[in-house]
C-alpha cells in the first residue's frame, strides 16, 4: 500500500502526469508495477480496487439527523 501512497504523491507533484491522459497516466504506471487498484482506477474509472487497497469505505451520513431537521425553520420565519 505504501508504494501506493507513494505513487499518488508523486502524481499530485508532477504536473505533467496530473494532465496525463489516462493512456499515457496507466503506461506510467504500469512501467513502475502500480498496484491493480491503481491501474483499474486510471484505465476503467473504477475505483474499487483502490478503495479496497487503502482500506477506504463510503460513509454517507443523512443530513436531517445530523442537524435535527430545523434549517426549514430559518425559512418559515
Amino acid at each position: 500500500m505504501r508504494d501506493t501512497v507513494d505513487l499518488l504523491e508523486a502524481i499530485g507533484r508532477d504536473a505533467n502526469l496530473r494532465r496525463a491522459s489516462p493512456e499515457v497516466l496507466a503506461r506510467v504506471l504500469e512501467a513502475t508495477h502500480a498496484s491493480p487498484g491503481l491501474l483499474e482506477l486510471v484505465a476503467n474509472g473504477d475505483s474499487t480496487g483502490l478503495k479496497n487497497e487503502l482500506g477506504l469505505v463510503d460513509r454517507y451520513v443523512e443530513h436531517m439527523s445530523q442537524t435535527g431537521a430545523h434549517e426549514a425553520d430559518l425559512f418559515l420565519n
